[in-house]
């Protein structure tokens, strides 16, 4: 099964690059946030966070991602007397939290049509 590619040529030099198709879609994606005044951070998924680190990326206040911590809805570690999250467990979270909140709007939706509060 082969994968589609792109090459880029230097202007400058006899250098050629080729990038997989699924980087250059993740580059397109970077560069549209990046374009639309987005922070923008690569890391590999295996870096780990801190608490404020990990409440940044989801946008809630560090109390709130510890009690996601204590309820074991996120996993994480201790380093002496510090949690340490794991970016990859904290991305799924993410994605399942929102898969869950739009599932939710989604109800809200559909109850206000149904109500005709839709305007």
């Amino acid at each position: 099964m082969s994968t589609a590619s792109v090459s880029l040529e230097a202007d400058d030099d006899d250098s050629t690059l080729e990038i997989p198709g699924h980087a250059l879609r993740l580059l397109v994606d970077i560069l549209a946030q990046i374009a639309n005044g987005n922070a923008v951070t690569v890391a590999p998924v295996h870096t780990e966070l801190t608490t404020q680190q990990a409440a940044d990326l989801l946008n809630v206040s560090r109390p709130y991602l510890v009690k996601l911590l204590e309820e074991r809805k996120i996993p994480y570690r201790r380093v002496g007397n510090r949690r340490r999250v794991l970016l990859a467990d904290l991305l799924a979270y993410k994605r399942v939290d929102d898969v869950e909140r739009q599932s939710i709007a989604n109800e809200l939706t559909a109850e206000a049509q149904r109500l005709g509060l839709d305007y």
